[in-house]
Parts: structure tokens; C-alpha cells; sequence
């Protein structure tokens, strides 16, 4: 895949679905999941529709095909997690396994951060699982900053670290 043909755009309804699976076999596929098939999480990981309700799904593809995609909160609602006023914040960041280390999950990163730039945003915040650390990665090298302040739980047994671009 040629990376300069990779365009970042709003998901369409009639490919929710895919992306919703997309989103859930990169979770599962990497261990992101304390229960496996039977995490509840999985149910909100495939319901991209009530994401793209609340919030902005945005997708990478590239010759037709979604790659990636990342749901991006501008400002508050029921998808922000840890935002605070004048914050905008990433959710369910995932990458098809063919797509992965090519820059999909950098490219739509960038646009977050774009994006919150464009919209006066302070801030650009994500909560991630320990267990992410190629993510980790990412963030750090685009600048992202660790908020111990702002780790949370969702539930007991899920750990998340919270980071904080500032802009």
C-alpha cells in the first residue's frame, strides 16, 4: 500500500459494520480484551452507529478499502471519557492487520490533531490499556504525554493510561 494514497474521511453508514468488526478483530486479535469473544466491551466496539452518532468516525482507506479508523470526540458528550472543557478526545483507535505498521494508525492520528487544532481545542486526550504499548509508542513520538492524573478504570479489572496532547 502506498501510503500517499491513503485518504483520511468520515465513515459512511453503509460501511458501519465493517468497520465495527474491523474495530473488534483488532482488539481481539491482539489480546486487548479480558474476557475474548465474550468481553461485553465488543458489543461498543462494533456499534460503530451510536459512535458516529455522538461523535466523528473517521476512516483511512486507500484503492476503495478501509484500513483503519478512529472515533474522534471534538468536544464533550457521551463518547468522552476523560475530556475536559475546551478538550477534544480519541476513542477505539484500530488498524486491519494487513495495514498495520504502514502509518494508517499515524495518518489517522494526525487528523485528530488536526482537527482539534482547527477547532481551537487545548488539548487532545486518549485513554489506552497497558497492554497497548505500540500505541504507546505512537502517541509518544507524535508529542502525546503521559496524564497519570487522569488514569482510569472502567471496570475493575481494566487499568487505563490517560495522555494529553497539549496545543
Amino acid at each position: 500500500m502506498d501510503i500517499t494514497a491513503l485518504t483520511i474521511r468520515p465513515a459512511h453508514p453503509d460501511e458501519y459494520e465493517a468497520l465495527g468488526a474491523l474495530t473488534a478483530q483488532a482488539y481481539l486479535a491482539d489480546g486487548h480484551l479480558d474476557f475474548g469473544a465474550d468481553d461485553p466491551y465488543l458489543a461498543v466496539l462494533r456499534d460503530v452507529a451510536a459512535r458516529a452518532a455522538a461523535a466523528e468516525v473517521l476512516v483511512a482507506a486507500a484503492d476503495g478499502k478501509a484500513l483503519g479508523c478512529v472515533t474522534y470526540v471534538p468536544s464533550g458528550g457521551p463518547m468522552a471519557d476523560i475530556a475536559r472543557t475546551g478538550e477534544a478526545e480519541i476513542r477505539m483507535l484500530a488498524v486491519s492487520p494487513e495495514a498495520r505498521g504502514r502509518g494508517v494508525g499515524e495518518t489517522l492520528v494526525r487528523e485528530c490533531v488536526r482537527r482539534s487544532r482547527d477547532a481551537g481545542r487545548t488539548g487532545l486526550v486518549l485513554s489506552t490499556q497497558t497492554s497497548m504499548r505500540t500505541a504507546h509508542r505512537l502517541y509518544e513520538r507524535l508529542g502525546f504525554r503521559r496524564t497519570p492524573e487522569r488514569d482510569w478504570r472502567p471496570i475493575e479489572t481494566v487499568p487505563l493510561l490517560a495522555y494529553m496532547l497539549t496545543l
